[in-house]
């Protein structure tokens, strides 16, 4: 039997066969009994139909927490869906519990929402302000080192130069027969005096090392001179052995330890290590070959230890307005004349001064076109080399070509020194 679909139920019409019903009297009459004594429970009427089934009427009150007896199954049904009922309004109960609890949950999420909404506001705020602090950071942290940079650079080469020119004055102030005077700005000075008021004065100071050999020094090595029309000290190698000594060296090749492919500014300045390879730099020669009349003296070596020289009684260099012009004449030695007749009243070129004969020799020197003599090429080590490479574009090596008439083969050793013309080699006292 299914049970009932509404509640509460008042009233029962109930259809069951008549062999079921043990109450009904033999005559067929209807009876109305009350259920459970009284009408705490109802009561209910029976009339036998036609059709011979019983019809059953039943009045049930209001029950509050009362069933009727077990007999009569409809009271179950009612009983059932009020307890059905009961649970449905507990579980609606809890239902609105829940759901007033998830929407206080999502009043608290929504908040939440908000307010990390707020801070993500902020934060991109911050992370923009953060960026342009820390940009702004970075341009002061560049200049700040620039500056640094630059003021260090500036340090270290005002210490340089205090140190060498400590070095110089205190090597000057040892040299025999030479006096350092440092002048002092005063009132008196004259207007051009003023402007160089650290002026260095030397007196009785060796202008070459032929100067420092009359001074009794026959050693050869590093010693300083003071030219006498630029009146700064200068550090030189003396060469004390060769022809009688009092040579001052200019330049020399001995290894192939230093680069000779060199800028203008190298070569005026001078560059290298004087107990080395080295150029003495053109403004020094200058200097030193401007004070008389100098010979050159070069010494050649090649690979097979055979040594050679050619001397020049003329030799002096203009300064760098007329781009150390060459002047070079009255050869003799042991080597055949391949710098004297072409070089002479050549101009000094440097890679980097725009001159085709320096690009492919890869040196600085009094190039003609290009050269017979250069000193300051490549060093090519066992004489004979090959050209390589596609950018070659002639011979590039230390050549004097009167040497084996070759344009491809590089001299071992090579060296360029100068004394005054007049000198004379005296006894050591």
């Amino acid at each position: 039997m299914s049970r009932p679909t509404t509640a509460p139920i008042w009233g029962l019409h109930l259809w069951v066969p008549m062999l079921v019903l043990s109450q009904v009297t033999a005559d067929g009459l209807n009876t109305t009994q009350r259920i459970g004594g009284g009408s705490q429970c109802g009561e209910y009427t029976s009339q036998v139909m036609e059709d011979g089934m019983c019809r059953l009427v039943a009045t049930l009150p209001q029950l509050d927490e009362q069933r009727c007896p077990d007999m009569f199954r409809c009271t179950d049904e009612v009983s059932y869906w009020l307890h059905e009922n009961e649970e449905r309004k507990q579980q609606v109960a809890a239902l609105k519990e829940t759901i007033s609890e998830l929407q206080e949950e999502l009043r608290n999420h929504r908040h939440r929402i908000k307010v990390f909404e707020m801070q993500r506001d902020d934060r991109s705020n911050s992370n923009t302000t953060m960026e342009q602090r820390f940009h702004e950071m970075e341009e002061h942290y560049a200049e700040a080192n620039n500056l640094l940079h630059l003021q260090g650079t500036l340090i270290l080469n005002l210490q340089n130069q205090v140190h060498n020119l400590t070095l110089l004055v205190d090597q000057v102030k040892n040299s025999p027969g030479c006096s350092v005077n440092i002048v002092r700005p005063n009132p008196l000075m004259s207007s051009q005096q003023a402007l160089h008021p650290d002026t260095h004065h030397m007196r009785n100071c060796p202008i070459d090392c032929a100067s420092i050999y009359y001074n009794g020094v026959r050693r050869s090595g590093l010693y300083t001179v003071v030219p006498s029309f630029a009146g700064m000290p200068v550090e030189v190698y003396c060469n004390m052995d060769i022809d009688g000594g009092g040579w001052t060296v200019i330049q020399r090749r001995l290894d192939g330890s230093i680069s000779f492919d060199r800028s203008w500014r190298e070569y005026r300045a001078g560059f290298g290590d004087l107990h080395s390879e080295f150029w003495l730099g053109n403004d020094h020669i200058h200097e030193l070959s401007s004070q008389g009349d100098y010979s050159l003296r070069i010494n050649l070596e090649d690979w097979s230890n055979k040594h050679k020289h050619a001397l020049y009684q003329h030799f002096s260099v203009e300064d760098e307005e007329h781009h150390y012009r060459l002047h070079v004449s009255g050869f003799s030695g042991s080597a055949r004349d391949s710098f004297g007749w072409y070089h002479d009243k050549r101009g000094f070129s440097t890679p980097d001064s725009g001159d085709i004969c320096a690009e492919i020799s890869h040196g600085g020197w009094w190039y003609g076109q290009c050269f017979y003599a250069n000193l300051n090429g490549v060093y090519y080590r066992g004489g004979h080399y090959t050209p390589k490479g596609k950018g070659h574009l002639g011979p590039d090596e230390i050549v004097w070509h009167s040497w084996r008439d070759s344009d491809f083969y590089s001299l071992r050793k090579v060296s360029m020194m100068i004394r005054p013309r007049s000198f004379r080699n005296r006894l050591s006292p």
